[in-house]
């Protein structure tokens, strides 16, 4: 079995709060943790990484029909 590479893209700036990664979506400490975790764990985090980043998206970027 492979080991679940890490959705690292190197922007690494937190966001606002603190609380997590502009570029790869994981918070603080799963990016801590990343390298102690099971693929189980890395896996379930990189299916939950593109639901956080679409909630990060202003709407003003969402609403492209412009009518």
């Amino acid at each position: 079995m492979s080991t679940v590479a890490s959705p690292c893209i190197n922007i690494c700036t937190l966001d606002a709060a603190g609380a997590s990664c502009l570029g790869c979506g994981r918070s603080v400490d799963e990016i801590t943790r990343w390298a102690f975790m099971s693929n189980g764990e890395r896996a379930g985090i990189i299916e939950t990484l593109a639901l956080r980043r679409a909630a990060t998206i202003p709407a003003s970027l969402e609403d492209t029909d412009e009518a």
